[in-house]
């Protein structure tokens, strides 16, 4: 058996893995993973949503009040539907790490690191969004 609790597949062979043969906790730690993965997605997806909504409700909020008309940019919008944007990236990502995991998992074939591990690219998408929002709350009230 190797790491994955599994009996190697014949070199030069096409066949797959017994299903009985592959070691259960594997496959219940590749769904919790991507469960965590799709949580996350979703959790993006909602806060885009409010983001996206809190524009709205500000305009709304200086309408009823009364207030002197501020400069509207539609910042809150396109925030918002960047941050669902992700959401949805992630998950369809998520997705077919998953399945992908699982075809080698079939073959017997190890299941090495990938050239850019999807909480590196999340991590980063959401630090450039993080920045261009800094710029631009800087820049509006300059």
């Amino acid at each position: 058996m190797n790491e994955l609790g599994m009996e190697p597949a014949m070199s030069g062979s096409d066949e797959r893995v017994p299903q009985h043969q592959i070691d259960p906790r594997v496959q219940l730690a590749a769904e919790r993973t991507l469960l965590a993965w799709m949580r996350t997605g979703l959790a993006l997806m909602g806060f885009g949503f409010v983001v996206a909504r809190f524009g709205l409700f500000l305009r709304e909020l200086a309408e009823a009040s009364h207030a002197a008309s501020t400069r509207h940019t539609g910042l809150s919008l396109w925030s918002g539907a960047t941050l669902v944007a992700f959401g949805v990236v992630l998950n369809l990502l998520a997705g077919s790490r998953y399945l992908r995991f699982l075809r080698r998992l079939e073959r017997g074939e190890p299941d090495g690191p990938s050239r850019w591990p999807l909480g590196f690219v999340v991590a980063m998408l959401m630090a450039a969004l993080g920045i261009g929002m800094t710029v631009y709350l800087f820049v509006v009230n300059m």
